[in-house]
C-alpha cells in the first residue's frame, strides 16, 4: 500500500467504485424476498394483501360498467355465448386479483432469467477491482513536492468525480428495487380493470409498465459488462508525457466511461420504454 497522499485519495475513490459496483451486481440478481432480509416484501406482502378488498370491489364495478357499456340491452346479455364470455372475463379478472403477487413475481422472474443468461455468457461473475497501473503509481511517487502540486488538484477533482458517479449509480438501481416495491403493493388496484372491457387498457399499461421497470435490470447488467470490458482493456498509463497529462489522461478516460455507465443506469427506464414502443 502505497503512503503517497495522491495514489491514496486516487485508489481510496476507486475502492468506493468497485464497491459499488458490486453492490449493483448483488442488487440486480437479488430477489425482492431476500432484500434487506425480506422485512419490506413483509410489508408488501401485506399492503398487498389488504389492497385485495379493495381490487375486489373495483372488480365489480368495473365489471358492472363494462356490461352496460358493451351490451345494448339485458336481452343480449342473456345469449350463452355473450353470458359465457362475461363469466369468463370475470373469472379471470378475479384471478389475476387474487394471484396478484405471483404474477408479479412470475414475471420478475423471467427477467431475473435474462439477467443471470448475460452474466453467465459474459463472465462477469464478480466485479473486476480498479486500481491505479503500478507505472503510475511509481511516477507519482518518484515526484517531488511542488511537482506534485498540479497532481493534488488532478487528484481531487478526479476522486470526487468518481465518487458522485457511483453514488448516483447506486442510488438508481436502490430507485429500480423500490418502484418494484411499489408495483406489487398496488397491484390489486390497477389490476381490478381487466373486469370490464372498457378499462382494460389500464391493466394492460400496468404491467406493461411493470415489465419495463424489471427489463431495467437486463439493461443495467449488460451496461455493466460492457463498461467492464472497456476498464480491464484501458491502454496502459503513457510515461513518454509529464506526470499530470499521464495521470489526467488516465483517470479522465475512466471517468469518462464512467460517466456513460452511469447515464445508461440512470436512463435505463427511458431506453426500455424506446426498445419496447
Amino acid at each position: 500500500m502505497s503512503d503517497n497522499w495522491i495514489v491514496q485519495t486516487l485508489n481510496d475513490a476507486l475502492g468506493i467504485w468497485n464497491e459499488k459496483f458490486s453492490e449493483i451486481l448483488t442488487l440486480i440478481t437479488q430477489s425482492p424476498e431476500s432484500f434487506q432480509g425480506g422485512g419490506i416484501w413483509k410489508v408488501v406482502q401485506a399492503i398487498n394483501g389488504t389492497l385485495c378488498g379493495i381490487g375486489y370491489a373495483l372488480l365489480v364495478l368495473f365489471f358492472v360498467a363494462g356490461v352496460v357499456k358493451t351490451c345494448g340491452s339485458f336481452t343480449e346479455i342473456k345469449k350463452p355465448e355473450h353470458a359465457l364470455k362475461l363469466f369468463v372475463r370475470f373469472v379471470l379478472a378475479k384471478a389475476v386479483i387474487t394471484y396478484a403477487m405471483d404474477l408479479m413475481l412470475a414475471v420478475l422472474s423471467i427477467v431475473q432469467g435474462i439477467v443471470g443468461s448475460i452474466l453467465s455468457s459474459s463472465g462477469l461473475a464478480s466485479a473486476s477491482a480498479y486500481t491505479l497501473p503500478a507505472d503510475m503509481i511509481t511516477t507519482i511517487e518518484s515526484l517531488g513536492f511542488f511537482e506534485s502540486i498540479p497532481l493534488w488538484f488532478v487528484a481531487l477533482l478526479g476522486s470526487l468525480m468518481i465518487w458522485v458517479l457511483s453514488i448516483v449509480m447506486i442510488l438508481s438501481v436502490y430507485g429500480r428495487f423500490f418502484r418494484i416495491y411499489l408495483y406489487t403493493a398496488l397491484a390489486p388496484i390497477p389490476l381490478s380493470s381487466f373486469a370490464g372491457e372498457p378499462t382494460a387498457h389500464i391493466g394492460k399499461t400496468f404491467l406493461k409498465s411493470y415489465a419495463e421497470v424489471c427489463m431495467e435490470g437486463a439493461v443495467i447488467v449488460l451496461a455493466c459488462v460492457i463498461f467492464s470490458a472497456f476498464a480491464t482493456n484501458m491502454p496502459e498509463a503513457d510515461l513518454s508525457v509529464s506526470a499530470v497529462s499521464m495521470v489526467w489522461n488516465y483517470v479522465g478516460q475512466l471517468i469518462f466511461n464512467m460517466l456513460i455507465l452511469t447515464g445508461i443506469v440512470k436512463g435505463a427506464d427511458r431506453i426500455i420504454k424506446e426498445m419496447m414502443g
